[in-house]
């Protein structure tokens, strides 16, 4: 059976893929090119392994392309019409897996960290299901012609290496990784974790771009203070970005607001900051393209970022959450908030507090995998066809 599962492998992943390896470690990554490459040829040892390899992957047509990420100069996702969807590593969307963000335009990256929940943990397991669930996802955006894939270099570069007993020490391994991400050139699409990922990302993000918008899709502004004493955890991220100076305060704007609240008047602090809050309220039952209008002239040509929370969405969309609150966005506000970005100068973009155990279905990691290839779909430079 192993000589089977490594021939399904190695027709999804180019030469030199690391494949040969006899182990490896659990945070070690797949390292690819970006080049567009025929297939290695399987070995056949045996009638029989020959026979149960040419089962595994085999073009439809003879003499054509194997079935793989091979038909562009960039790395596409398979075809499910030629790769079977359980097939292969579970990366995002089935690409091409790398060590490092060196040579990508853009990176699908997990922080599997949940250290900063406040009541339900389980957003660590975030990444795997949300990888898993993208299996899904196709090349191209039907409803928009994005062709993300015919624009940009992309790849998965695996996980931070978070420190799950440290939550300040998680912070600085989050901020090293991504000033190196960032450094190289490429955007990272941030698969959490909980909200608390998004403070270091900033960090990074911000000593190369300056103060950033922010396009924050939420029930929740995250803007406390304290918890329990401590300052670092998913509902503080915001003021701590704020009091260093990462975001431009005028360009930002947090959409799907909700909930009870310890304050009477829980949005004073944004507002004091300079923060646009949109209550959920005042999306109920419209569209909200009107709004992203707004939003784009509020935002211009300078640096943003967007970052949403899942349980931005009502919990029967998205039940598989720490901190559901109800009456909420749907799916359909949420594909017109990022939709709406479209133009906007995105340097980042994360997808948070994705907790799989409390949705057994699959659905909420599901929308999550679906709102980040409409991330991917709105950055700069993707064409449309």
């Amino acid at each position: 059976m192993r000589p089977l599962l490594w021939a399904a492998c190695r027709q999804l992943l180019p030469r030199g893929a690391g494949l040969c390896a006899p182990k490896l470690a659990v945070t070690t990554m797949v390292t690819t090119s970006h080049h567009s490459l025929q297939p290695p040829t399987l070995p056949a040892t045996s009638s029989s392994r020959a026979g149960a390899s040419a089962g595994f992957l085999r073009p439809l047509v003879p003499g054509s392309r194997a079935p793989s990420c091979w038909s562009s100069e960039f790395n596409v996702p398979p075809s499910a019409l030629l790769v079977a969807r359980p097939v292969g590593v579970c990366s995002m969307m089935r690409l091409p897996m790398q060590a490092s963000a060196e040579g990508l335009d853009v990176a699908f990256v997990g922080v599997p960290l949940d250290t900063g929940t406040s009541n339900r943990p389980g957003a660590r397991f975030g990444p795997r299901q949300i990888r898993a669930e993208s299996a899904m996802l196709r090349r191209y955006n039907s409803s928009t012609g994005a062709a993300p894939f015919d624009s940009l270099r992309v790849a998965d570069i695996g996980d931070i290496n978070v420190n799950l007993y440290n939550l300040p020490d998680s912070c600085r391994l989050i901020r090293d990784s991504y000033q190196h991400i960032v450094a190289s050139g490429c955007v990272p699409l941030t698969l959490g974790g909980d909200h608390t990922i998004t403070y270091p990302i900033l960090q990074a993000l911000a000593a190369k771009h300056g103060p950033v918008g922010l396009v924050h899709v939420d029930a929740h502004t995250d803007t406390g203070d304290r918890a329990l004493g401590e300052k670092i955890y998913h509902g503080s991220t915001f003021r701590r970005c704020a009091e260093q100076g990462l975001l431009d305060c005028g360009r930002v704007v947090q959409i799907g607001i909700r909930g009870s609240s310890y304050d009477p008047d829980p949005y004073k602090y944004c507002r004091e900051q300079g923060f646009r809050v949109v209550p959920v309220e005042e999306c109920w039952m419209k569209s909200l393209e009107p709004l992203m209008r707004e939003v784009r002239a509020q935002m211009g040509d300078k640096p943003v970022y967007i970052s949403f929370d899942i349980d931005g969405l009502d919990p029967a969309y998205a039940p598989g959450t720490g901190t559901p609150e109800i009456a909420g966005l749907t799916p359909a506000q949420a594909l017109e908030i990022i939709r709406g970005c479209k133009g906007l100068n995105i340097v980042g973009c994360d997808l948070v507090e994705v907790a799989p155990m409390y949705d057994v279905s699959g659905n909420t990691a599901l929308l999550g995998a679906n709102l980040l290839f409409e991330m991917l779909c709105v950055l700069p430079g993707v064409k449309t066809l």
